[in-house]
């Protein structure tokens, strides 16, 4: 055991290494859970154990080896450095577990190995697995082949390479072991699923048998293309959407078939015979690919792609294949021919592969810059060329060509190639494609996306999104640290959308395995020499030989060449070099030139340069020759050597071959060397000299071809031409002008000196000798490729004759493009030198025209000339003109700089002879012409000029005009015109000859663009007036172009602009732009192809899902991108990839034609999403109309293609309604059965319910209603909530409906409506419905009318949007509506509000027509005299709308949904009775109130109340139990962000269900009290506070009075929404953005409890109206101080009017106003009075004076003045300032009474003012005064004492109580008799009844103060309290009883015995006292307790001695005073009888 304990305490590592198997097992079991337990898969933890692994799974004890193998497996699962460990595991694992006995260990070290795969191992485990099939154990053989075989399974065939496997097949079958035998079979089983027929040759040898065996397998393999199972930790994404597939249960996998099937060819290839093709090319093809007939051409090029199709190619030297290919592809002027020899290269690159590799780089670039030809095949072709060759090499080993390319000038190349670049990024991981590689692209894609034409932008956007999805954000982010925020989401946006088209490009992926290992395998490649090397020896044929020379010249050049090695061979890379720093040398004399060369030639052969013996100067060159072959390019002595060449015989030479032999070593030397400009004017002369020679020409011209590669051809060809024509001999003339010629095309035209070649052409022309003339028109051609028309204008002088050949000439190139330049600068365009860019030939053909030598004519515009032609004269305005013309006509090209000219022909423009306009027209179009393209920076300040004269009345005018404007676009492109509001402008002028001239232009012009700038949208708007022109011509022209405005702008956007027209031109417009929307022509651009077919929309069925695809990317928009990728990348929302989708629709289909089994809906995973995400995004049109039109019918089914049964879809779309029924009883059928799949495709099923709207069969109609009811009661069960997007596109329809003529349809949608509420907010809805009320039809208008008052009904206020206000006055316009019905419902909604919100309804409804108003009110007033019957009437009318009386759905839909039957219940839980309850309870309590509190005013026939059924009140009543499902606090996954949830939250706080209540209460709580989270809450304040007294009132008329209900669980939900209230009011800034109105509502919520009998007999309750009391000092001081204040003003106005309100809730709302007041001195600046005083006026005008006196207390009125007081001792006079609300001051008795406070306190300082404000003093003035206070109070006794004033003394005493309700009388009669307590007692009752009349009823007495004092045995506080002090007499739960008792108490019929019930200053002193004659008594005492137990409160004012004055109640101890009381009592039962009467 001490063996034991000591290994125990070592640490794990050590363990898992001790030689005692015990210990090692428990190492390895704490390793595992170590393993398991470490979360960072970095954690330095791991690498403890790097080397044990390998004996963890090795362990020569059986027992600890499972373990150990366990521990294995999770470490190779979660360590990052496992991959390590791969080799030496996985041959443990081979050698030592696979011979296991145990079937366990076996499958351990199986899953070890799959393990490794996944963690991308594969290789090294598949190596290891080979070499044990060569094991001699049969077990571990067999174990291997399963280990492969379920790997294979598993990952596919993509992952473990399959060659090696089939390479040991046979070997298996021959195996002696059947195991081996059998395992074999299931392996090539396996791998026949994966390659198919692939694996038939291979295995062809076997024995017949087993191969016959095999056979048989195979044919039983399921045909479905076999997925990928589990996959490597790189594609977690692809893991990610196979798991959602699966999940969904389709066999849609997003992996997609298209890889998948292109396995079988990956494997195909490598299995297959390589065939050797070049013998077998035609013996003339290289004859016959230079032919100068194309058909010829075609022929060799149709022999090669023949040969090209094998799949496989035999290695071989393909180097001048390739290279008559490339000149092909390159020069060749047929594009035809060059589309077929980009076929061709593909084909060698696909039969090659990496063979090909070494002529990547050679084509690349030619085949980039070849893409400036727009014809869609050559396009294609070309793009699957260079996408196969790139599979061949590497990124790397092409990147320099690539990035030399994207500089170009021309868009499409730009384009193309960053395509190019996106789909080759895609075949990199983020080890090929490194930092060093990714900062050059990203560099130049940076650029791209900032490119000025879109195409380009979008290919840029591309790139660097597949980029950043390949690399990683990490590692890209650098790069793009300066792009701005919306083009780096733009980015990212691409980044996402990539890896739909990884799966597409079929071969592509395939490859990618292939693609990769070169990297590793083939140093040579990627290494720069060896890659250069090639390269460059390839480029040029003389060189391939010679190779090993250039090598040195290679590694300089790895990143980019460095100058001077970068010359190397050909020039086919380092151009780089002569440009950035041109290489200059100073002449060298003779002597040192001899010198030179002698250092670096063999001696002999300088003797024999000038040997007499043309053999010997022969050899002599031969040496020359292979020394300057030799040579280092650094080492070469150029000058040196060309000197020697030219010494004597020098160019005089008469030896042809020696001749031949010194120009070939000419341009050897030139291509070799560091040739500078100096060394090539030693030779040019000579070779100038030569180049007519009939047997040296082409030696020569070769000569000058290489010098023109060093120096450049712009140098090289002047000086050449310039030479030829200073000698006579016109045979080198000619020459030079043809080498020329073709030296432009090879080297492109940029940066010629066109004039200087234009006068010696002009020479030339003028030659005698017709070859020379001949040379000189072939050269002009060639000029003409690149330079176009305006060439033209040089030689308009020349004969005729002449001039008739040269356009013989021209018209030949005509149609030709310019050959892609393949020497020179061209190749490395933008290198560095200004001559590094290249041209947009073909493309934009007028910018060669850059290059004619302009003249500056600015000087030649003089003030004197500019001056002319503003002359007043027209004459002189004329000369001035024609001077222009003939500077113009002089200069022929001129610059852009034309100094004042602008202005001055601007002015000319409207000039008033019309002839000088036209002129002046005729000059602009001469201007354009000569200044090219430079013409575009005068486009707005004298090209919009033009259009305005296109207005001119006359007509040859306007021609001219058009002319001129025409000449000018042609030069500056349409860009300029479009952008700015210029041309909107011009639109917007109502001149009818402009407007059609002008939209006669665009018409002309906007089809041929491919994109316009944005601000073509201005001009929309005067597009649509012109539509409604007065002008027929002008409506015409509109209607032409409208198709035109609609291609580029797209119809959304079109339609989106009508929103601004008339209603009536609006619908004519939409129309028009519907008819436009058919005849709307495609983008010139080639996916626009395919977006028309999509569009045409009847595709045939079998075509459906492909149109989904094409629909869902984008396609069939009008902004679809030109990019033909996207288009055939598919639809992203059906994630099921390309071609894939397609075969997954059709499967079901197949099906289902046969039967209609499986499911109608198919669940695409984020297809809603998707969809929704296309509306947005304008991709598809939005579900917007008045009436469907067919696109949107097409629109809905193509997206319905994807996820709706086939031949139910037929039945939807069906011509015939009956159809449209059967569909719609499956899809009621099947609605239980495919929730999920309902709720997927809600927005579609709507979309569709919207169109059977729009039909007129009624029985449609009927069946749609009812699949709708049974829809949302669905949807409501599953708690699932709309979408903005699904409402929207619905709910609008639905509302058309209502105004249905038919009652039975009118009904349905009404129930429809009310259910969407459960499952839409209500305020949403409001909304929808408000629009409604717009409609034409009046029955439409009063139902959504009447709908909208059962919302607010149900809802409360808090619906209404966007403001109570606006929604009422909108309301309210409809009382004035003429149909009777309308009027009625807006009546009967706004009275239904005013039942809600009481009288501030008219201050929201604002200013009526007398005649409404008086409507209105005299409806309130009825529905007021019969608040029962209306609701019955409701209800008769809606018998659905039950659930809008549950309290429940009080707040918001949002609410857990209930079945309508517990609906019901809970009204009967309402305590009242099912037949009158359909009313909201709020109505049925204030009956209820009235007579509780009566006043003796209203009725006399009380019991009637009471009287409906009384037996069964006292029966106990049986309450079913509501069945309410609590909704899940987990909410966060329905509503993303915030704002919504706490929406949703604070929904749930209104909830009839308490715990799900106290939950919302619970989260809203701990949000508030986390300082960082509770700014959540704000703009949420008023909301929670609605939501919060609605559950108040909830809990006050219906959880109270429910017998069932544990009351401990009403405290808990109150003490929760007490505390969450303290934790907001606590809050200032949320506190405060409580709103009047809320808050007013809420204090009513506050006291009402306060006031409520039933909480004080609950256990807890004196704690909750404790709470309470806190919380409203909480209130009133943090709140807005204006708020409250008018809140509590508005209240107490309220419950003095209301007779329902007790006296004990207006006492405690004037309390709360005291406090306030007592606030005042602190709050007074932060409070709004202007407001406050409006109030108070309010107050004072429902209240005048003269009704407050009559008041039974006086306290409000007292309360108002002390309120005013104070607030004019604040503010002083200024208070009259703020009367600014108050419509007419001067009638306002508030003005009158401020006036006379302010005199009466400046004529008494203020110290009378401060007696009367009751609390106005502070504190320390009430210390101050006690004194006066006793003596003026011994003042009083003194007199009451003595005989002669008593009387006296007892009035003052009664009006010192009066004023000073607090004064404490009690220490003056503490020490007098008993009899003198009861007397003075006496009197005051006496004068009281004396002073306050007879009819005041008792109940009154409960609420002065001053009386409480001195009628307490009238204790009729009761009042309020109803059971405080029953002697259980309770009898069931229902809320009657209650209020029975309340009503015997009442009526003096009290439960309890008066003398049982302790006097009341008793009550006072001892607060702990069970019974409690009122609540209010009970919360002072319980207040005074808390006092004194929290200090922290000291502040708290509503304590005891506000309420009572505690005096002198003593004298009620003696007994007589009981007695006394109940006489007391007696008589004030009589007073009320009498009163009755």
């Amino acid at each position: 055991m001490g063996d034991d304990s000591e290994w125990m305490k070592l640490p794990i590592d050590q363990k898992c290494e001790h030689k005692l198997w015990k210990a090692r097992l428990n190492g390895y079991e704490e390793a595992l859970k170590l393993f398991q337990k470490i979360d960072d898969e970095k954690s330095p933890e791991w690498s403890k154990y790097l080397g044990l692994i390998k004996k963890f799974v090795t362990d020569s004890n059986a027992v600890a080896q499972l373990k150990g193998l366990e521990a294995a497996l999770a470490y190779v699962e979660n360590a990052h450095v496992a991959g390590k460990t791969t080799g030496e595991v996985a041959s443990g694992v081979v050698n030592k577990v696979f011979n296991q006995p145990k079937a366990r260990a076996k499958e351990l070290g199986l899953d070890i190995c799959l393990m490794y795969i996944e963690i991308e191992k594969g290789e090294a485990v598949q190596e290891e697995l080979l070499k044990g099939l060569d094991n001699k154990n049969p077990k571990i053989i067999v174990a291997c082949i399963e280990t492969l075989r379920k790997a294979l399974s598993e990952f596919g065939s993509k992952i473990i390479s399959l060659k090696p496997i089939i390479k040991v097949l046979p070997k298996l079958f021959e195996s002696r072991e059947k195991a081996v035998r059998d395992e074999a079979k299931l392996l090539a089983v396996e791998i026949y699923r994966w390659i198919r027929d692939a694996l038939r040759p291979p295995l062809q040898n076997i024995n017949s048998v087993q191969l016959k065996e095999l056979e048989e397998e195979w044919v039983k393999v399921s045909s479905v293309a076999p997925k990928q199972t589990r996959f490597l930790r790189s594609q977690q994404e692809l893991k990610a959407k196979f798991e959602q597939q699966q999940a969904v249960g389709g066999d849609a996998d997003g992996g997609g078939d298209d890889e998948e099937e292109a396995v079988p060819q990956v494997d195909a290839y490598e299995l297959l015979e390589a065939v050797e093709i070049l013998s077998k090319l035609p013996k003339d093809f290289y004859e016959k690919i230079e032919a100068k007939k194309w058909q010829e051409r075609k022929e060799a090029l149709e022999a090669v792609e023949l040969l090209v199709k094998n799949p496989k190619l035999e290695s071989g030297d393909y180097a001048d294949l390739v290279k008559v290919l490339k000149k092909v592809v390159g020069k060749d002027t047929n594009v035809m021919l060059v589309a077929l020899a980009a076929k061709c290269l593909a084909g060698l690159a696909t039969g090659l592969r990496k063979k090909f590799g070494q002529y990547a780089g050679h084509v690349v670039p030619t085949i980039l810059e070849k893409f400036k030809e727009k014809k869609p095949q050559v396009v294609q072709a070309l793009q699957e060329a260079i996408d196969a060759i790139f599979l061949t090499t590497t990124l790397q080993n092409i990147s320099e060509d690539v990035l030399a390319v994207m500089d170009n000038k021309n868009p499409t190349i730009k384009q193309q190639t960053s395509l190019f670049i996106a789909r080759s990024f895609r075949h990199c991981t983020p080890s090929t494609l490194p930092k060093s590689l990714l900062k050059p692209f990203c560099a130049a894609l940076l650029k791209h996306i900032n490119d000025s034409a879109p195409e380009v932008r979008d290919a840029g956007f591309e790139a660097l999104g597949t980029a950043l999805k390949v690399a990683g954000e990490k590692a890209v982010n650098p790069f793009l640290a300066d792009v701005d925020k919306l083009k780096l989401d733009r980015i990212k946006e691409c980044a996402e959308k990539v890896e739909l088209v990884y799966g597409k490009k079929t071969g592509g992926t395939a490859e990618k395995k292939e693609g990769k290992p070169i990297t590793g395998k083939t140093p040579a490649l990627s290494g720069a020499g060896g890659d250069k090397e090639t390269k460059d020896a390839a480029t040029k044929p003389g060189l391939l030989k010679k190779a090993p020379a250039v090598k040195s010249g290679g590694p300089p050049k790895k990143g980019k060449p460095a100058a001077a090695a970068g010359v190397g061979g050909a020039g086919a890379k380092g151009k780089k070099g002569p440009e950035t720093k041109e290489i200059f040398e100073s002449e060298l004399s003779i002597e040192v030139c001899e010198e030179k060369a002698a250092a670096v030639l063999p001696a002999s052969c300088i003797q024999q340069l000038d040997s007499g013996n043309w053999k010997e100067r022969l050899a002599c060159m031969e040496e020359f020759q292979k020394a300057v072959e030799l040579m280092e390019r650094s080492e070469m002595p150029c000058q040196a050597l060309v000197r020697m060449l030219a010494k004597k015989p020098g160019w005089k030479e008469t030896n042809f071959q020696v001749m031949q032999m010194k120009l070939h070593i000419v341009a050897l030397i030139a291509q070799k060397g560091n040739f500078s400009k100096t060394s090539a004017q030693v030779v040019l002369d000579g070779l100038v000299d030569k180049v007519g020679d009939v047997k040296c020409g082409s030696n020569a011209k070769e000569a000058m071809t290489a010098i023109a590669e060093a120096c450049q051809l712009p140098w090289t060809a002047e000086q050449v031409v310039a030479m030829a024509f200073s000698q006579k001999n016109p045979k080198n003339q000619s020459e030079t002008l043809n080498w020329l010629s073709n030296a432009i095309k090879e080297f492109g035209f940029s940066g010629l000196n066109v004039k200087a070649f234009i006068s010696n052409v002009k020479t030339a022309l003028a030659a005698t000798n017709p070859a020379v003339r001949t040379s000189a028109i072939t050269l002009l051609g060639v000029m003409y490729l690149y330079m176009g028309p305006p060439l033209r204008m040089f030689f308009e002088d020349e004969k005729p004759a002449l001039l008739s050949q040269i356009d013989a000439e021209f018209e030949k190139m005509q149609g030709q493009t310019a050959p892609t330049p393949t020497r020179g600068i061209s190749r490395h365009s933008g290198g560095g030198g200004d001559d590094g860019e290249e041209e947009e030939q073909e493309d934009v053909g007028n910018d060669v025209v850059d290059l004619l030598p302009r003249t500056d004519i600015g000087d030649k515009i003089t003030a004197e000339l500019v001056s002319k032609i503003g002359d007043k004269n027209w004459k002189i305005r004329k000369e001035g003109l024609d001077e222009v013309t003939s500077i113009i006509n002089d200069a022929k090209f001129i610059q852009p700089n034309i100094g004042e000219l602008p202005a001055a022909l601007k002015s000319r423009l409207n000039d008033s002879n019309k002839i000088l306009v036209q002129q002046t027209l005729s000059i602009l179009q001469q201007l354009a012409t000569a200044m090219g393209p430079n013409i575009k920076q005068h486009v707005k300040n004298l090209g919009i000029p033009v259009i305005t004269v296109l207005g001119d009345s006359k007509n040859n005018v306007r021609a001219a005009a058009l002319a001129t404007v025409n000449a000018w676009a042609e030069q500056t492109g349409m860009k300029e015109w479009l952008e700015g509001e210029d041309l909107a402008e011009e639109l917007k002028k109502e001149n009818p000859f402009l407007r059609q001239e002008l939209l006669g232009w665009l018409a002309e012009k906007l089809p041929t663009l491919r994109s316009v700038p944005s601000d073509l949208l201005l001009c929309v708007p005067h597009l649509y007036s012109c539509l409604e022109d007065r002008n027929g011509d002008v409506r015409k022209k509109a209607q032409d172009a409208l198709p035109f405005f609609m291609m580029h702008l797209g119809f959304e956007k079109m339609a989106k602009a009508t929103s601004k027209l008339k209603p009536t031109s609006k619908d004519q417009v939409l129309a028009m732009l519907e008819k436009a929307k058919a005849n709307m022509p495609a983008k010139p651009a080639p996916p626009a192809k395919a977006s028309s077919r999509v569009v045409g929309g009847a595709a045939p069925a079998k075509f459906q899902p492909a149109s989904a695809l094409a629909e869902d990317s984008g396609s069939n928009t009008m902004e679809s991108k030109p990019d033909p990728k996207k288009a055939k990348a598919g639809g992203t929302s059906s994630k099921a990839k390309g071609v894939q989708g397609k075969k997954v629709l059709s499967k079901p289909n197949l099906k289902e034609d046969d039967d209609k089994s499986g499911p109608i809906f198919i669940i695409v995973p984020n297809g809603k999403e998707q969809r929704m995400k296309d509306e947005k995004g304008l991709k598809v049109l939005k579900w917007n109309f008045t009436t469907p039109r067919d696109e949107y019918i097409e629109q809905l089914k193509t997206q319905m293609s994807s996820c709706v049964a086939k031949w139910l879809q037929d039945e939807m779309f069906h011509a015939d309604f009956q159809h449209h029924n059967k569909a719609l009883a499956v899809m009621i059928e099947h609605l239980e059965s495919e929730k999920d799949g309902v709720i997927s495709c809600l927005d579609l099923i709507l979309k569709w319910l919207t169109l059977r709207f729009f039909d007129t069969n009624t029985s449609v109609l009927m069946k749609a209603l009812e699949y709708l009811k049974l829809l949302f009661s669905l949807l409501s069960q599953e708690e699932y909530h709309l979408t903005e997007n699904e409402a929207s596109s619905f709910i609008p329809y639905l509302i058309l409906k209502v105004g249905e003529p038919k009652d039975v349809i009118r009904k349905d949608v009404r129930a429809i409506l009310n259910r969407m509420c459960l499952i839409y907010p209500a305020s949403k809805m409001f909304t929808f419905i408000m629009e409604g009320t717009k409609s034409k039809n009046s029955k439409q208008r009063a139902e959504c009318l009447e709908e909208l008052g059962c919302l607010v009904e149900s809802y409360g206020m808090n619906v209404c949007q966007p403001t109570p206000g606006k929604a009422l006055k909108e309301m309210a316009t409809h009382i004035g509506d003429r149909d009777n019905t309308v009027r009625n419902a807006a009546l009967n909604t706004i009275v239904t509000v005013y039942n809600v919100h009481g009288d501030q309804v008219f201050k929201l409804i604002g200013n009526l027509s007398e005649k409404d108003m008086s409507m209105l009110e005299e409806r309130i007033k009825r529905s007021a005299k019969r608040p029962s019957a209306a609701p019955v009437r409701q209800a008769e009318e809606k018998p659905q709308r039950t659930q809008n009386i549950s309290a429940n759905a009080s707040m918001l839909r949002k609410g857990p949904a209930e079945d309508m039957s517990s609906k019901l219940n809970q009204n009967r839980n309402m305590g009242s009775h099912s037949e009158t309850t359909h009313t909201v309870p709020r109505e049925f309590q204030l009956d209820l109130d009235e007579i509780e509190n009566d006043n003796g005013t209203v009725r006399c026939e009380m019991p009637a109340l009471v009287q409906h059924k009384l037996d069964d009140i006292f029966e106990p009543v049986l309450i079913p139990e509501p069945k309410i499902r609590a909704v899940s606090p987990h909410f966060d996954d329905m509503h993303s962000n915030t704002a919504s949830t706490i929406n949703f939250v604070i929904s749930q706080v209104a909830s009839g269900d308490i715990n799900t209540s106290i939950q919302a209460l619970a989260q809203i709580d701990e949000v508030l009290r986390q300082e960082d989270k509770a700014e959540a809450m704000s703009g949420h304040i008023d909301q929670f506070l609605i939501a919060t007294f609605m559950q108040l009132r909830l809990i006050y008329n219906t959880h109270m009075a429910d017998e069932k209900l544990d009351k401990d669980e009403i405290v808990k939900l109150y003490s929760c929404i007490i505390g969450s209230m303290i934790s907001l009011f606590q809050i200032e800034s949320l506190a405060r953005e409580a709103s009047t109105g809320v808050l007013k509502d809420l204090m009513h919520g506050l006291i009402t409890l306060m006031l409520d009998s039933r909480v004080e007999d609950i256990e807890e309750g004196e704690q909750v109206i404790r709470s309470v009391n806190l919380l409203v000092v909480k209130v009133l001081e943090k709140s807005d101080q204006t708020n409250i204040l008018s809140a509590l003003l508005v209240l107490l106005q309220d419950s003095l009017l209301a007779t329902a309100s007790s006296p004990k809730f207006s006492e405690l709302v004037m309390k709360c106003l005291w406090r306030m007041v007592r606030l005042l001195p602190e709050t007074i600046n932060s409070i709004n009075l202007d407001r406050i005083l409006l109030d108070i006026h309010i107050f004072m005008k429902v209240f005048p004076k003269e009704k407050l006196k009559q008041c039974k207390s006086e306290f409000p009125i007292r309360t108002l003045k002390t309120l005013l007081h104070t607030l004019c001792k604040l503010k002083g006079p200024k208070i009259l300032d703020h009367l600014t609300m108050i419509d007419n001051k001067n009638e306002s008795e508030l003005e009158a009474h401020l006036c006379r406070v302010m005199k009466h306190s400046m004529d008494q300082t203020g110290s009378k003012a401060d007696k009367d404000t009751e609390k106005g003093a502070s504190r320390t003035e009430e210390k101050a005064s006690k004194a006066k206070v006793n003596d003026i109070l011994a003042e009083i006794f003194k007199k009451i004492g003595s005989k002669e004033n008593t009387k006296e003394g007892l009035a003052e005493l009664y009006e010192y109580k009066k004023k000073y309700s607090d004064a404490d009388i009690e220490p003056f009669l503490k020490n007098s008799s008993q009899f003198f307590q009861s007397y003075v007692e006496r009197g005051l009752r006496l004068i009281e009844t004396e002073r306050e009349g007879k009819g005041r009823i008792s109940a009154s007495t409960g609420i002065s103060p001053q009386m409480e004092g001195t009628c307490v045995p009238a204790s009729t506080h009761t009042v309020s309290s109803s059971i405080g002090n029953t002697n259980g007499e309770e009898v069931g739960p229902s809320v009657y009883l209650e209020r029975l008792k309340i009503l015997r108490q009442r009526c003096g019929l009290d439960n309890a015995k008066q003398e049982d019930r302790p006097p009341l200053t008793s009550l006072l002193s001892k607060p702990a006292l069970p019974t409690v004659a009122s609540s209010t008594d009970m919360l002072h005492s319980k207040l005074s307790q808390l006092r004194e137990s929290r200090e922290q409160y000291q502040h708290l004012d509503l304590d005891s001695n506000q309420t009572h004055s505690s005096g002198i109640g003593t004298t009620l101890a003696s007994p007589s005073s009981a007695a006394a009381n109940i006489d007391d009592l007696k008589k004030r039962l009589e007073r009320i009888k009498s009163s009755r009467k």
